[in-house]
């Protein structure tokens, strides 16, 4: 089947969907209001707190939310068939994805920006906060460790990306600097600010950067050393004001959407690519069964809970108008699913020309994972090269794209990990954690850190051939529970919670099943870090859902849409403002 006939039939979809669903949403269920004063104006502080224009809050949110793991987590699952893969993207983007990005956005608009774990005690009750916090520093651990395997790899992989990457910091600050002091549009600044970027991908290839003498002195692996120096960056990021790297990168990197989009589409035109690999692929029987670990394997891209922590997080602080809402979350969960189905694209039909060339890349799960971001970027290099790139150059630009998403994400988590670090030493009563941003931001890059730096997971190491399947168990299942505390938050609206309660039960179901299979195998495999991991997610998660479900049965329509709409002040400080 030609691969842009696939293509074309989704966007169809994803533009109905947009279209028409996420209208429905924002009037019938989340009822938003052109007049509400969000908490950008309410608590303006030009440093988290910063009204933006929802194009620029997009390119944050979008690049924030896609890093690698929509690339990653759809070019593994295509080890089972590029049918069952681009069917959960398509479904889990329009109905799942969709209702549950903008929905953790609209609920934390209406509770002064904070983030979904702390609204969890305004919604359900006090001890769901103390909850849902601890699951929700679970999975940022998980998320930042990953992602920071994943650029070290690519680094590692292609030294030419280096030189683009590094220099992107100096230029967006650059281009933050004169948005900011000259309150100048971001438009022609950013598009100025990625002819750069594209430039130096020339100069990259000509002055490759590796740093195997240096991890060699220091007796350890480049990608070790890689992952080092990646925390400390983001430890310095996470502490300067969202204006000043954060917005101008991120608006930089999504005009890098729709040109890695642009190319897979036109190269898949121009090439016409056929997509080589089986719709339903007929596994070893010693793979992981489709169900539940599909719905586990493709989290971003299909939903993913992480995106509740960055609406909920930094999202929320930056929304001019409410109504904005619904362009950052539903189009940025859009955006996400295009980017998952490129990825499916990119590794069926640009990667290889043959089914035999397929099946050497597919064999078996394992071989799937640790090879899934290479096939992605061989096979956009490969839609590249259709238009005359050349084809080291082309294998470049999908490096950089990459990295530039899976670095912002780290940025993001690594800011987000130490707001959660300061809130629930708040809750513990370390009021000298809480308060101190150096501390709390030592904490937010040491843990995932150590976790990146694990040894084990024989070929695939320790984080595709072991880390991944709690990262993406934990992060659907967070996603869930996000669902959850939206759900209530709009009953208590006395507003329809059907087009809520069908994903949050579907996502319930896969991660927990997901989490006990997880845990035997754990167990069987002496993986004595992540087995009690796996057991204290479950615990805290099947508390967390019947504390939900006893404060649903309480709303029974005893509340108005005019008593619930307006934001609830428990007498907490606001996160984010320390």
């Amino acid at each position: 089947m030609p691969a842009v006939a696939v293509a074309v039939v989704v966007g169809v979809l994803f533009f109905l969907g947009y279209r028409y669903y996420s209208t429905y949403l924002a009037e019938r269920i989340y009822g938003l209001d052109p007049a509400f004063v969000t908490p950008a104006h309410e608590f303006k502080d030009g440093v988290d707190f910063v009204p933006t224009n929802k194009h620029v809050v997009f390119g944050h949110h979008f690049t924030s939310v896609a890093g690698a793991a929509p690339i990653v987590g759809p070019a593994i699952a295509v080890f089972w068939g590029w049918g069952p893969a681009l069917a959960w993207i398509v479904l889990g983007t329009i109905f799942a994805a969709g209702v549950h990005d903008f929905g953790s956005l609209a609920v934390s608009l209406r509770h002064k920006a904070k983030n979904i774990g702390t609204i969890a005690q305004d919604v359900v009750s006090r001890r769901a906060r103390t909850l849902f916090l601890m699951i929700i520093f679970f999975l940022l651990t998980l998320v930042n460790a990953v992602f920071a395997v994943v650029i070290a790899n690519l680094f590692v992989a292609n030294p030419g990306a280096v030189i683009p990457i590094v220099v992107e910091i100096p230029l967006a600050m650059f281009i933050g600097q004169y948005i900011y002091k000259t309150r100048s549009a971001a438009l022609i600044p950013s598009l100025i600010g990625v002819v750069g970027l594209y430039l130096l991908i020339w100069v990259g290839q000509q002055y490759p950067v590796e740093l195997d003498t240096v991890a060699g002195a220091l007796g350890m692996e480049p990608r070790t050393l890689w992952v080092i120096l990646l925390f400390a960056y983001t430890f310095v990021a996470s502490r300067l004001p969202v204006w000043m790297l954060l917005q101008p990168r991120d608006y930089i990197n999504s005009h890098q959407l729709f040109i890695a989009l642009g190319v897979i589409a036109l190269g898949m035109l121009v090439g016409w690519n056929t997509i080589v690999a089986p719709v339903v692929n007929d596994v070893p029987e010693d793979s992981p069964s489709i169900f539940p670990f599909l719905f586990i394997t493709i989290a971003c891209g299909a939903i993913s809970g992480f995106h509740s922590l960055v609406s909920s997080g930094t999202t929320a602080k930056q929304i001019d108008k409410e109504t904005d809402a619904r362009y950052v979350g539903y189009m940025g969960a859009v955006g996400e699913g295009s980017l998952a189905t490129g990825a499916v694209l990119a590794t069926t039909a640009g990667v290889v020309a043959t089914r035999g060339e397929w099946d050497e890349l597919y064999p078996d799960f394992a071989t799937a994972s640790g090879g899934a971001v290479g096939s992605f970027v061989n096979g956009v290099g490969a839609f590249a090269n259709n238009l005359g790139v050349p084809l080291d150059l082309a294998v470049i630009f999908a490096a950089v794209v990459v990295i530039s998403f899976a670095a912002t994400t780290m940025d993001t988590g690594v800011r987000l990990q130490r707001y959660i670090v300061q809130e629930i030493a708040e809750l513990a009563g370390w009021h000298k954690l809480a308060r101190n941003l150096t501390l709390a931001g030592v904490v937010a890059v040491v843990v995932p850190m150590a976790m990146a730096l694990l040894p084990g997971g024989g070929e695939q190491g320790y984080t595709f051939g072991v880390l991944w399947q709690l990262f993406g168990t934990t992060n659907q299942l967070t996603a869930g529970l996000a669902l959850s505390v939206v759900a209530v938050w709009v009953a208590k609206m006395n507003r329809n919670i059907i087009p809520i309660v069908i994903p949050l039960v579907f996502l319930l179901v896969m991660t927990t099943w997901a989490l006990i299979v997880n845990l035997k195998n754990f167990i069987l495999d002496d993986q004595w870090v992540l087995a009690p991991l796996d057991a204290i997610i479950f615990v805290l998660a099947m508390w967390l859902v019947v504390e939900a479900a006893m404060a649903l049965r309480g709303t029974s329509g005893s509340r108005t849409p005019d008593s619930s709409d307006q934001p609830v002040d428990d007498g907490s400080d606001v996160p984010g403002r320390r």
